[in-house]
């Protein structure tokens, strides 16, 4: 259990916030979006209020919700059909991550960790007894599969994928399923699939699920977030797809560790996923991203590969230092450059420093532009 005391990345993340606010620097440190949710979730949530809704939810989820998510998948543009006994409403992500780890591996298994990666990934296996296993992606943020496949020892019980990818904004296609089912179709291995950033795909790319491999979906806990959707975090209230095996595995765990999610918000959520339209969502953030990339191209920073999905843009600052790690880059951004990034390195468990930090681009148009237009003047 002590090693879990040993993971410290999370701690950028607090850090170069607060030391934004310390500073009254232009924040764009985090994924948490500035802007407000939509009225129609407001009064749902009010509606929730007058409703039965102050209880329990049954163990899978309010069953107004769960066939409002069978319903919003199958509309999808690559659909995904599902039964009741595949879909679990969940408190969060990182919950989801943890509760999936815990119906698969055992003590002194090992899990693949694809970096970089959220900070939360390792410490959620050590939690479980699991020894994660890093693979970094090559410097262009691409897959070496050769070297993914090194990775594998009879120990392998999983490996996590994220996409759209936190940080790289790396959207995986079907290709890239398929490839990855040809590594592993010949060990037990399941996949941890977070895929919370699905509504936020650009410049045509659709959203790929997992769950739509034919032999991954059996092996598969699939995670979404409605918080990362509607830009609620604090509503705590994801979903978990699976087959019905893993899913009943998944559902024993979870009644001795929280039980259900928020109910309220469970039932305001499924009066406003009959009504919610993906598009407007991918359409309202790919214009955040452009005009952050429009207007990084005036400062000396090099945007190398631009997001294909998320809220994420990873940029080089090598033509600013040459010196600095990243992390004292990201904090002397905040500081005397008045506009908060995070390193990197924050990302890896392997890594102490890169030529790269990461900005969000989940803000007000204005906060987008305020803060490159004062780098802009001040680089």
């Amino acid at each position: 259990m002590e090693k879990v005391y040993g993971f410290t990345h999370y701690s950028f993340f607090s850090e170069m916030s607060e030391l934004a606010l310390k500073n009254n620097s232009f924040d764009l440190s985090l994924g948490l979006a500035d802007f407000d949710i939509d009225p129609h979730l407001k009064e749902f949530l009010k509606e929730a209020a007058d409703q039965a809704t102050h209880h329990y939810e049954p163990l899978a989820g309010n069953p107004l919700l769960i066939e409002s998510i069978i319903r919003y998948n199958l509309k999808r543009t690559n659909s995904i059909l599902l039964n009741d006994k595949q879909v679990t409403v969940t408190p969060c992500a990182t919950f989801t991550l943890y509760t999936a780890l815990k119906c698969v591996i055992n003590h002194g298994d090992e899990v693949i960790i694809i970096q970089p990666s959220y900070y939360t990934y390792g410490p959620s296996i050590v939690l479980n007894h699991g020894i994660p296993v890093y693979y970094d992606l090559d410097n262009d943020f691409t897959i070496n599969w050769e070297k993914l496949g090194d990775c594998i020892s009879e120990k392998t019980r999983a490996i996590i994928i994220n996409s759209p990818q936190n940080p790289t904004g790396k959207v995986w296609s079907q290709d890239e399923w398929n490839k990855l089912y040809e590594l592993i179709k010949d060990h037990e291995i399941y996949l941890i699939s977070e895929e919370i950033y699905d509504t936020y795909c650009y410049d045509g790319t659709e959203h790929y699920s997992s769950f739509l491999h034919p032999e991954l979906k059996e092996r598969t806990f699939c995670i979404f977030s409605f918080g990362k959707m509607f830009h609620s975090t604090g509503w705590k209230v994801s979903y978990l797809l699976s087959s019905e095996d893993l899913t009943a595995r998944f559902r024993c765990h979870q009644q001795y560790i929280s039980y259900s999610a928020n109910a309220p918000c469970q039932y305001a959520i499924a009066k406003y996923l009959d009504i919610f339209d993906p598009s407007e969502n991918q359409q309202l953030m790919q214009k955040k991203r452009d005009i952050f990339n429009d207007l990084i191209k005036e400062t000396p920073f090099m945007v190398e590969h631009r997001a294909e999905g998320a809220v994420f843009q990873i940029v080089n600052f090598r033509n600013i230092s040459q010196t600095m790690t990243d992390i004292e880059f990201s904090k002397w951004l905040t500081v005397e450059k008045k506009v908060a990034c995070l390193p990197l390195s924050a990302f890896y468990n392997s890594k102490q420093n890169s030529d790269y930090v990461r900005f969000s681009f989940a803000k007000k148009d204005d906060l987008i532009i305020d803060a490159l237009e004062y780098l802009r003047k001040n680089l």
